[in-house]
């Protein structure tokens, strides 16, 4: 029955991955470019798209749909920043450089800094310099 569940949403939903016409274009014309780390499949349509003039590019992701999961390579790739995949490189990061983190807004490990009313627990104190302003008479 969990089959049935995982067709329907696949079918009826295109934020849960790809739906069933995005599969079966990828299925006819899709040509697998790579896999990033958390998953996500890239790929594209060789030959220059008469409705684009320039090669179809898309990302299938692993999961719920959301473009900041797309890690920076990628991201240039799809937008046709740079012409070559990351599969296709030999980029190496830099030893400060930390991995990719999607987008955390809206979710439990959105980044909520001193001050802000959605932080838990006590708000930091004012700095005692400010004044606000008031019309002069």
């Amino acid at each position: 029955m969990e089959w049935l569940k995982q067709a329907l949403l696949h079918y009826f939903t295109w934020w849960n991955g790809a739906n069933f016409n995005t599969r079966f274009y990828t299925n006819r014309h899709g040509q697998l470019v790579g896999h990033d780390e958390a998953g996500n499949a890239y790929y594209r349509k060789p030959g220059i798209d008469p409705a684009l003039g320039f090669e179809r590019r898309w990302v299938i992701y692993n999961g719920i749909s959301e473009a900041s999961k797309t890690p920076p390579g990628w991201n240039g790739w799809l937008h046709h920043t740079v012409d070559v995949a990351p599969t296709e490189e030999d980029y190496k990061p830099h030893p400060w450089q930390l991995p990719h983190m999607p987008n955390p807004t809206g979710t439990p490990a959105a980044i909520r800094p001193d001050g802000s009313t959605l932080k838990p627990g006590p708000r930091q104190p004012t700095g005692g310099d400010y004044e606000a302003w008031s019309p002069g008479p």
